[in-house]
């Protein structure tokens, strides 16, 4: 544990920041795979979930959370899963 009174407080925002982006990166993969499930059993609100999962993951971008070029990946499977969907 740091003595300093900067550092101290570095350890418990890292720590805060950390617990958040756990949360969210949880959250997305939880997104995905609804979206993924919707796809493969072909039900019928498979396009309102891949609509949420592409706003999950546009939005873990913005934040940093995930790469953009991870994202456009995520997205573009996503889309090609609900077009094989048909």
């Amino acid at each position: 544990m740091p003595n300093i009174h900067s550092a101290k407080k570095r350890v418990k925002v890292n720590n805060t920041k950390a617990a958040a982006n756990k949360a969210r990166r949880s959250n997305l993969k939880t997104t995905i795979k609804k979206a993924e499930t919707a796809c493969a059993s072909n039900t019928a609100d498979k396009e309102a979930a891949v609509r949420q999962a592409i706003k999950r993951i546009d939005q873990a971008c913005a934040k940093g959370l995930i790469h953009k070029n991870a994202a456009a990946r995520k997205k573009s499977q996503l889309a090609k899963k609900l077009n094989q969907a048909g």
